[in-house]
């Protein structure tokens, strides 16, 4: 096999989400097959030390932040430009929104081939109708400097084909994988009383005020909610959870590096959200052998079938979302064949080594493809 020079970018490094895990394990497994590797990232946060414990390289970009500035971006794109221009590596893989404009238009003003991993398109639905349009616009431009789309999901796969966004050639599907577990770090999904669990940020994107309105239909059951993950709006979700009097039933840990042993001691998995692309935190309880209750939005119907692994809900009716987590709170029977089923979903489609292999035979196609065409080119007349 080809080794390859590899160069991923990633917008923020001072949150943890499921667009950081991705280029975690796919970094850190690109470098144990032997390539060069290097993680442009924007700051110095916890995410550079997790890449750094795998003896991952990873070199910061001052100005890369999530918010629009068009001087610090504009300023974001010259580091990235003048780090690849000395890197100058076979190809570029960006990731996120702010870095898959920026990395791509760095690459291809150095001739360098790239491609952009979509972690749930910004133009989704659920998005404000006049942020879609402007999405929408900038990935169509961005398109057009890169040279291939991976989408996580065929979800998200089909919504840039219909939104006119880019050809179907430019884009695959790739769904997300990760690395196994020890089988001491599987669930018992029987015990009892059920704890439940949600991975997530706290913000715009995910619903945590739905589920605690769910669950507080259910007050009369037994059972407890661990909401593990951090952001803008946990305090406001603390006081909601006490307004609803579910303080002494839910926990709020906040950011935890023990996820998978977390799993391990719960018996449900939830993932409330008002828009996603294909949630990593959904494999991971997968991994586990967990039953799922999820939000039907995004890519989240290609992880979850309603009455094999789980069940789908909609993002706006807490009756029914609390209809579906008492079914299987009654039922450990039911929630025993289920986390079985999302493990053998899990073992069949959503390991590493599957999303590995398919997206290094992307990066070989995408540079003998410019190869070709840059040869071809030769001696015309621009």
């Amino acid at each position: 096999m080809r080794r390859l020079h590899i160069a991923y970018v990633i917008t923020q490094s001072d949150s943890i989400g499921g667009a950081s895990i991705h280029v975690r394990d796919l970094a850190s497994a690109m470098l144990e097959e032997g390539n060069q590797v290097e993680v442009l990232v924007g700051g110095n946060g916890p995410f550079c030390e997790m890449l750094r414990e795998r003896e991952v390289r990873v070199i910061s970009v001052p100005h890369l932040v999530r918010e629009i500035n068009p001087l610090w971006d504009f300023r974001a794109y010259k580091e990235i430009k003048g780090i690849l221009e000395k890197l100058r590596p076979d190809i570029v893989h960006a990731h996120s929104s702010k870095a898959g404009v920026l990395g791509r238009y760095a690459a291809f003003n150095l001739g360098i081939p790239s491609l952009f991993t979509a972690h749930g398109f910004s133009f989704t639905e659920g998005i404000h109708p006049v942020k879609r349009q402007f999405y929408k616009w900038v990935e169509r431009a961005a398109v057009k400097k890169g040279n291939g789309i991976i989408a996580v999901s065929e979800y998200d796969r089909q919504l840039a084909i219909r939104e006119k966004v880019c050809s179907p050639s430019q884009i695959v599907t790739i769904h997300n994988g990760i690395p196994d577990i020890p089988p001491e770090l599987r669930a018992d999904p029987a015990r009892q009383p059920p704890r439940l669990v949600m991975v997530a940020r706290f913000d715009k994107q995910k619903n945590h005020k739905l589920l605690l309105d769910a669950l507080a239909e259910l007050r009369e059951l037994d059972w407890h909610l661990e909401l593990i993950g951090d952001g803008p709006l946990k305090k406001e979700m603390e006081a909601h959870a006490n307004l609803l009097g579910l303080k002494e039933r839910v926990s709020f840990p906040g950011l935890c590096n023990d996820v998978a042993a977390r799993l391990a001691k719960c018996q449900l998995f939830l993932l409330i959200s008002n828009w996603e692309g294909l949630p990593l935190t959904i494999i991971e309880a997968m991994r586990a052998g967990l039953p799922v209750v999820c939000s039907d939005v995004g890519g989240c119907g290609e992880l979850v079938t309603s009455e094999k692994n789980g069940y789908l809900t909609s993002k706006t009716e807490p009756s029914e979302l609390a209809i579906k987590i008492k079914r299987l709170l009654l039922d450990s029977k039911r929630r025993v064949a289920m986390g079985i089923n999302s493990r053998l979903f899990y073992e069949g489609k959503y390991q590493r080594e599957s999303m590995v292999s398919k997206t290094f035979n992307f990066y070989e196609a995408i540079i003998y493809t410019k190869k070709n065409v840059d040869q071809s080119n030769l001696g015309k007349d621009p």
